[in-house]
């Protein structure tokens, strides 16, 4: 871990690379007064050193707001990466959506596998809020799935930002609801050192405190365990080590890092800091002051809500505020805590609640990718939340200062801004108002240039289409179709089912995990055509699209803008085929206004390209594993089956029918063999192999 103070953070605008180590393809750079050590798979090109360039030297000249203006498929992700390596600052990203943050996560770990790359974005897996419905006097309950795996996520990168300068925290709006103070959070942390001074009760009682559960029997992550003088802790922010604190009358006698599944000693530690297991853990001095606090607001509402003569709201407030005063003074948290963040913090009525953004340190350097959908999306939260919370106020479910724990307002986040670098291939009103500086990079390394935009009548469109899918699938490609509606979407689906055509529909429907699941078999080859309405834009990757096919463009509306055809035509850019075909009987201002915009684009990439003699090539990008960050056995497996099929399918063609009927009776015994001795894997893969050779004898 490397400290630094904050003067030494700036570079010279020439700052070369002082060390390098060669890796297998790439090479290891690090920069004078950087703590971040960036691999680069590759050198900068194109437009990237220039924007880079640009970036480092707004930032250090003290721009605080600044667009990276980058066309898909230019390498936002690795200027930005860049960027940060060069700034030697920590760093925050903002993504639209979780399947944006988990391929942006991927992206980063890849460019800093030394440094600490962390995820934080909501870790409900389902989330019902609390609210009442007063029209049928029906009250939720709050409900929720809390993913374990995201909650660790998140506690390592409060832990990570609090002690490191090396960290790139890749987040979601959910950097701007509340979470607990950091002093608090600090404070309530339990230093260890060898030889220091620690009775056992006494550490038991901390780590109470600070939510760890005993459990002697389960230990899983953020619960502790007591075996004579050795107390065993998970730390809540850690998924795969554990802390063993061995105790010698009142001293620490050793620290140990040990596997909590195979129980191997991994290494001795001199000093370890225990984090709490929860971001709303508060001294106990706190929560005895929330507690009078709250009795105090009571009163007053009580009071208030008796002489408007709203008895029954009253008796229920005050049932429901006794009961989980009664915990808080006895455990020190109780269901639903968040709802007294304000009396728990000490803030006055108002106050903007503790965020992520508030662990940030002053020289953070922020980015908003896709910043045309985040500033939409920052300014649309607060709104929404007040909405719920006031209703609930009113009917007497919870105390008026259960309003403060809220997301922040979107003028609120701006006072929290640190310098801000808007990343967007189609920047809005407001980054074209803020920004000073508005760096251009559209010339991709690839030397890919934007697609080719053709317009067609729409009366014909999905005949059309299903030929241009014919054609494309022949040479290996996939297609993406976007449609106004959710009936239409569904109709083109099933009437290219009907002619044959491997085809998958993803709408709103789908959950983060899936999407990405049919994202990835997509690029694997499994089928060719996705259909989509409006999921279909921002940032997804798939090199192997070489034709995006827009329907019905001539309807202007949210979903044929200007920026929206721009974002859907970008999605063909990864490939050296890539071409748009918007289906429409008129040309519309929008449509106008995105041909015009992307020929500008495609000019200068063409004469770039010709000055320095750059032939386009297709992407070719391996499938991984988004969350892992790390390349997916299954994805690698499919890819392996795929080229044996193809190896086989070349293999049938030779045959002649004598032979091809051999071939079916070895495969049918071998089959039913496998099958019997259970390995049914073995079966699977020759039963394929079985349909394939049928096909290609019957035509079956």
């Amino acid at each position: 871990m490397q400290q630094r103070s904050s003067s030494a953070q700036t570079l010279p605008d020439t700052s070369v690379p002082t060390d390098t180590s060669r890796q297998k393809q790439g090479v290891f750079v690090t920069f004078e007064n950087s703590p971040f050590q960036l691999y680069q798979p590759y050198p900068p090109a194109g437009d990237q050193p220039a924007a880079i360039d640009a970036l480092v030297e707004g930032v250090e000249n003290g721009e605080v707001f600044q667009t990276l203006l980058g066309v898909t498929g230019s390498g936002k992700t690795f200027t930005m990466a860049n960027t940060i390596a060069r700034l030697g600052r920590p760093a925050i990203v903002f993504a639209p959506n979780k399947t944006l943050a988990a391929q942006l996560y991927s992206e980063f770990r890849e460019f800093f596998p030394k440094n600490a790359v962390e995820y934080f974005v909501s870790y409900y897996d389902y989330y019902q809020p609390e609210a009442y419905v007063p029209q049928r006097d029906l009250f939720i309950e709050k409900d929720s799935a809390i993913n374990e795996h995201i909650e660790q996520m998140r506690l390592s990168a409060t832990k990570s930002v609090l002690e490191r300068r090396d960290v790139v925290i890749v987040a979601t709006v959910s950097a701007i609801y509340g979470i607990g103070a950091p002093e608090d959070y600090m404070e309530m942390r339990l230093i260890l050192r060898q030889g220091g001074l620690a009775n056992q009760r006494d550490l038991i009682a901390q780590l109470v405190r600070m939510q760890y559960r005993r459990s002697d029997m389960d230990f899983a992550r953020g619960t502790f365990r007591v075996r004579g003088d050795t107390v065993d802790v998970f730390p809540s922010e850690n998924s795969e080590l554990a802390l063993r604190i061995e105790l010698f009358d009142d001293e620490v006698e050793s620290l140990q890092l040990f596997d909590p599944l195979t129980g191997h000693i991994v290494q001795k530690v001199p000093r370890f800091v225990v984090y709490p297991s929860s971001h709303y853990a508060t001294p106990r001095d706190k929560v005895l002051a929330a507690v009078e606090s709250i009795k105090l607001e009571l009163r007053e509402r009580l009071a208030e809500l008796t002489s408007m003569g709203k008895l029954v709201e009253a008796q229920r407030l005050e049932q429901r505020t006794r009961f989980d005063l009664e915990m808080l003074a006895e455990v020190g948290h109780c269901k639903g805590i968040e709802n007294y963040s304000r009396h728990l913090s000490g803030a006055k009525p108002g106050d903007p609640p503790a965020t992520l953004t508030d662990y940030l340190p002053p020289d953070a350097v922020m980015f908003l990718d896709e910043s045309h959908q985040m500033i939409g999306q920052l300014n649309a939260m607060y709104n929404g939340d007040r909405a719920r919370k006031q209703t609930l106020v009113d009917y007497g479910f919870r105390l008026p200062s259960a309003l403060d724990n809220r997301p922040l307002k979107f003028e609120e986040f701006e006072k929290r801004m640190r310098q801000v670098i808007f990343v967007s291939a189609t920047p809005a009103a407001y980054e074209q108002a803020h920004s000073s500086n508005v760096v251009e990079q559209i010339v991709r390394p690839t030397g890919l240039v934007d697609p080719e935009v053709e317009v067609r009548p729409a009366t014909h469109q999905v005949d059309d289409v299903l030929q241009e899918i014919r054609l494309r699938t022949e040479q290996g490609d996939r297609v993406l179709i976007t449609t106004l509606t959710k009936r239409m979407a569904e109709q083109l689906t099933d009437y290219l089912t009907e002619n044959g055509v491997r085809v998958r529909y993803l709408h709103s429907d789908i959950d983060t995990v899936e999407r990405v699941e049919i994202i990835r078999d997509l690029r694997l080859g499994t089928f060719d055509v996705l259909v989509g309405i409006n999921l279909l834009r921002e940032g997804l990757d798939i090199p192997e699209v070489s034709l995006v096919a827009i329907l019905d463009a001539d309807k202007e509306g949210f979903l044929r803008a200007e920026r929206s055809l721009i974002q859907t035509i970008g999605r063909a850019a990864r490939n050296a085929r890539g071409k748009a075909i918007l289906y429409a009987d008129r040309i519309t201002d929008s449509m106008k206004k995105a041909m015009d915009e992307t020929a500008r684009r495609r000019e200068k990439q063409i004469a770039f390209n010709t000055a320095h003699g750059i032939t386009p090539r297709t992407i070719h990008k391996q499938v991984r594993d988004l969350i892992d960050g790390v390349y997916s056995d299954k994805a690698a497996k499919a890819m392996e089956v795929k080229a044996e099929k193809q190896a086989y399918a070349s293999e049938l063609l030779e045959m002649t029918e004598k032979e091809a009927a051999r071939e079916l009776k070895r495969l049918e015994k071998q089959m039913l063999e496998h099958a019997r001795n259970l390995e049914f894997e073995k079966a699977a893969a020759l039963r394929d192999k079985l349909q394939q050779l049928k096909s290609r004898l019957f035509g079956a």
